[in-house]
């Protein structure tokens, strides 16, 4: 690692380089979704996208070298075809210090998004909460400026290719985003604990001075400080066992008494997580058979899991399938699963558009298309595009199309998932 000089509150700042990443025929480059958030970015910048198709297939090759990081700029050795090798850099621009004492002042307020970036996490709330403050962390459209010594103006299959490969490298960690917008991981981390740990200067007072109580309430100051938040049980509490002398009421099932009880343990840790500032999602209101699905993902045994199954109008695998879904996406995901719409006009040619600028054309799959879903042909795989524009990868089990994958804007992407995921079983919860 090499170390160089910068303007703002950190003398130093670390560049960082990574080994270059051995071929990925096949495979997605984004599986997390502000890689591809990086990824849309460039494919909105780029004016041809045959250029990008270029950049994707060399990618794949291993063609790009060792990928150096650091404020401001991207760096890598990409070779052509026929070996020639260009210099290939991508700019984008760093934060200001104001902006960067913005996000610190942003993040610090919620433990939350500490927590995630110290997981290597970039909860999409940490995104949303620095763009109201002002700080936009992920790239947009025209963000990402090429430069490339091929001679090209534009994004050209070398730039291409390095933001792709970047792409993989911001799925194993974010703070190769934010060393892009100026700030190394140590410099960030410690800037966090200084201000999360900064005292509160107090005037020591003189112990052979007494003070006026009404005086003293007034000014406010004689309060302790708040304790820090709880920190986060490993898992929901557990129920107290009705396993006891005193035989139920006759009217009282035991056996649903506590499963109740272990979901709203479960519903209790969730609500904790949203108090302490931890990303998590408010439930909307739900039909009977969505919260039987909700309530199957605590496990239930095999009678509980069979009175689930019936009360929301399924059997014992369709009711898996379900849980599976809701795993991956909740409402949305079920919707996907137990939906077929029709997709037609400008939403169908949107989708063949992504559809065909997704693969280079000796490696585009073969699909066969019926409503909202694209089967590859003469395989089990398929992909189902979402209402909101995303592509959800499924494979058939058992005569059963099944959910393989959490979605992706990328159909390739949620292709690959589904040839990379382990086949799965019956699952009732």
């Amino acid at each position: 690692m090499s170390t160089y000089d910068e303007t703002g509150p950190y003398e130093e700042t670390t560049e960082r380089t990574f080994a270059a990443f051995p071929p990925a025929q096949g495979r997605g480059f984004a599986q997390t979704w502000w890689g591809q958030a990086w990824l849309k970015a460039l494919e909105d910048t780029a004016l041809d996208s045959q250029q990008v198709k270029t950049g994707r297939r060399l990618a794949r090759a291993g063609a790009v070298g060792a990928v150096s990081v650091r404020p401001g700029r991207i760096t890598a050795v990409v070779q052509d075809r026929d070996r020639t090798p260009h210099r290939a850099d991508v700019l984008l621009e760093e934060l200001s210090g104001e902006q960067w004492d913005r996000f610190l002042e942003m993040a610090v307020e919620r433990a939350g998004h500490i927590a995630a970036l110290l997981d290597r996490e970039m909860p999409p709330h940490l995104v949303e909460d620095a763009a109201a403050a002002g700080v936009e962390l992920l790239p947009g459209l025209g963000d990402l400026e090429p430069r490339c010594d091929c001679g090209a103006w534009d994004h050209c299959g070398h730039t291409a290719a390095l933001c792709y490969q970047v792409a993989r490298l911001l799925d194993q960690d974010p703070f190769v985003l934010l060393l892009m917008r100026g700030r190394a991981e140590r410099a960030l981390l410690d800037a966090l604990q200084a201000r999360t740990a900064a005292p509160v200067p107090v005037e020591a007072a003189d112990p052979r001075e007494g003070v006026d109580a009404a005086e003293a309430f007034a000014a406010g100051d004689i309060l302790p400080p708040l304790p820090e938040p709880p920190e986060l049980p490993d898992g929901p509490g557990i129920p107290p066992s009705l396993d006891t002398e005193t035989p139920p009421p006759s009217d009282v099932d035991p056996a649903a008494l506590e499963f109740l009880a272990a979901r709203t343990a479960a519903e209790a840790q969730r609500l904790l997580i949203e108090a302490l500032g931890e990303q998590g999602a408010g439930e909307e209101e739900l039909t009977v058979g969505q919260d039987a699905v909700r309530l199957a993902l605590g496990g239930p045994g095999p009678a509980m899991a069979e009175r689930l199954a019936a009360g929301s109008g399924r059997d014992r695998e369709g009711l898996a399938s379900a849980v599976r879904a809701w795993r991956y996406g909740g409402v949305a995901a079920l919707s996907v699963l137990e939906e077929e719409r029709t997709v037609e006009g400008e939403e169908l040619a949107r989708a063949r558009a992504v559809l065909d600028a997704a693969w280079d054309e000796d490696e585009r799959p073969s699909l066969t298309a019926r409503g909202d879903r694209w089967t590859v042909t003469g395989t089990g795989n398929q992909l189902r595009l979402g209402r909101d524009g995303r592509w959800w990868p499924y494979r058939e089990e058992r005569g059963r199309w099944v959910p393989a994958g959490a979605p992706a804007q990328d159909p390739a992407t949620a292709l690959a998932a589904v040839e990379e995921a382990p086949t799965g079983g019956s699952e009732s919860g």
